[in-house]
C-alpha cells in the first residue's frame, strides 16, 4: 500500500503537466479494466445468450478496441444483441460504424444486408398495425404490390391514396408508372400521360414524370416535345444521367448536332459504361467536324458495348 501512493502522484503530477483530465482518472483508477477485456467479456455474455447484459458493454467497448478482429466480433455481436432486444438506434448505430471501419469485410456487408431488412420489415409491420388505413400504409402496400407485377391492385391503391389526399405528391407518378408497366389493354400510353402531366400540376419539379413525358414524345418522334421534356428534366437533377443522354438524342434527331454536344457530354460523364452515349456522342462530334473526338466516342462504344456483352455471357455461365 505504502508504494501506491508515490506512483498515484506521479502519475497526477504527469496529467496536470498534460492538463489531461481523462488521464489523471486512469492513475486515480489503476485497476480498470481496458477496453480490450471489456469486449471479450462482452463477447462471452453475448455467446451465453445474455444480451441485455451484453450490449451495454458491447456499445462502450467495441469503438475503443484497438485489435481489428477483435473490434468486427464485437461490432457484429453489438448488432445481434440489438436485434435480439429489438433496440433500433443500438443496432442501427453499430452497422453504420461497421460500415465505416469494415467497408469490404463480406461478414459486414451480409450481416448489414439482413438487418436493415429486419429493420425494414420491422418498421412496416408496426406501420400497418398502428396506421393501416393512412396515406403511407397504403403507399407502401402498392408498393409491394408492384413488386409483384401486380399493376391493377397497385394502381388501385394509389387511387385510394388520392381519394383521401387528392393533392398528394407523387402517386399520379406511381399511377402512371403501373400504366406502363403492364400488357396495353385496357389502359394506354395516353392514360400514362395524363397521370405524369397531373402529377406535375402537383409538384412541378418532378423530374421523373418530366423525364418519362420526354420519353413517351421520343418514342412517337416529337422531337420538339421530347427537348422540352429531357431539358427541364435535366434542369431539375443535375445528376440525372438518362435525362441529358435523352436530350442529347432528341437533338440530335432533330438535326441540332452542335446543341446536342454539351448534355451528351454530361451524360457520359454520370454514365460512362452506356454505349448509347458514346454513340450519340460520336454522331454529334461528326456532324459537326470533330472527326478525332468522334472517333474517340466510336471507340468507347464500342469497348463498352463489348464489356456489356462479356458480362452477359459470364452470367449466362457456360452453353449447356
Amino acid at each position: 500500500m505504502a508504494n501506491f501512493y508515490p506512483r498515484f502522484l506521479f502519475g497526477v503530477l504527469v496529467c496536470s503537466a498534460m492538463a489531461n483530465r481523462a488521464c489523471a482518472q486512469s492513475a486515480a483508477k489503476p485497476g480498470a479494466p481496458d477496453a480490450s477485456s471489456s469486449a471479450q467479456r462482452g463477447l462471452s455474455l453475448a455467446e451465453e445468450g445474455r444480451c441485455r447484459e451484453a450490449l451495454p458493454v458491447l456499445k462502450k467497448a467495441a469503438p475503443q478496441v484497438s485489435d481489428k478482429q477483435l473490434k468486427l466480433k464485437a461490432g457484429l455481436a453489438t448488432v445481434r444483441c440489438g436485434q435480439l432486444l429489438n433496440q433500433t438506434d443500438a443496432t442501427v448505430t453499430a452497422l453504420l460504424w461497421l460500415n465505416r471501419e469494415f467497408p469490404a469485410e463480406p461478414e459486414v456487408l451480409y450481416v448489414s444486408t439482413h438487418s436493415f431488412s429486419d429493420l425494414a420489415t420491422r418498421a412496416a409491420i408496426r406501420l400497418a398495425n398502428t396506421a393501416p388505413g393512412s396515406k403511407q400504409a397504403r403507399e407502401l402496400n402498392a408498393e409491394a404490390l408492384e413488386m409483384q407485377g401486380k399493376w391493377d391492385e397497385a394502381a388501385a391503391e394509389y387511387s385510394a391514396i388520392l381519394k383521401q389526399e387528392p393533392d398528394a405528391s407523387g402517386i399520379h407518378y406511381r399511377i402512371g408508372r403501373a400504366i406502363l408497366s403492364k400488357p396495353p389493354a385496357p389502359t394506354t400510353v395516353e392514360d400514362a400521360r395524363k397521370e405524369f402531366e397531373a402529377e406535375l400540376k402537383i409538384d412541378p419539379r418532378n423530374a421523373g414524370a418530366e423525364y418519362i413525358l420526354g420519353e413517351l414524345a421520343r418514342q412517337a418522334q416529337q422531337w420538339d416535345s421530347a427537348i422540352e421534356h429531357f431539358s427541364r428534366a435535366s434542369k431539375l437533377d443535375a445528376n440525372f444521367a438518362d435525362a441529358f443522354l435523352g436530350l442529347g438524342f432528341a437533338l440530335n434527331a432533330a438535326s441540332r448536332f452542335a446543341e446536342a454536344i454539351s448534355p451528351l457530354e454530361t451524360g457520359v460523364k454520370l454514365q460512362p459504361a452506356n454505349p448509347t452515349g458514346h454513340y450519340q456522342l460520336a454522331i454529334a462530334y461528326n456532324r459537326v467536324g470533330r472527326k478525332e473526338e468522334a472517333k474517340r466516342e466510336a471507340q468507347l462504344q464500342k469497348e463498352t458495348a463489348e464489356r456489356i456483352e462479356q458480362a452477359r455471357q459470364k452470367a449466362a455461365g457456360p452453353p449447356q
